[in-house]
C-alpha cells in the first residue's frame, strides 16, 4: 500500500478515534447523570455488564458512522477552495 493509499485511510481512523471518545464521554455522562434512571435499571438487571456493554458498542458505533461520515462531508468542502 503506497503513502497515498494509506492517507484516506488515516483520515477515517482519525475521524473514528474522535466518534469513539464522544460515545464513551456521552455514554459516561448519561451513567453519571443517571439520566431517566438508566444508571439504576442497568445496575439493577441480573446482567449489568453485557447491558453496559451493548449500551457502549451501540454508542460507539452511531458516534463512530457520524464522525467518518462528517469527515468524509468535509472533504468536498476542503476541495471547494482549490479550483
Amino acid at each position: 500500500m503506497t503513502p497515498q493509499e494509506k492517507e484516506p485511510l488515516k483520515y477515517l481512523g482519525q475521524h473514528l478515534i474522535y466518534g469513539i471518545a464522544a460515545a464513551l464521554t456521552f455514554g459516561g455522562l448519561v451513567l453519571a447523570t443517571d439520566l431517566s434512571h438508566i444508571r439504576t435499571m442497568i445496575m439493577e438487571s441480573a446482567t449489568p455488564y453485557q447491558v453496559l456493554a451493548l449500551m457502549f458498542f451501540g454508542l460507539i458505533i452511531t458516534f463512530g458512522s457520524v464522525a467518518m461520515g462528517v469527515g468524509i462531508m468535509n472533504l468536498a468542502r476542503d476541495d471547494d477552495g482549490q479550483d
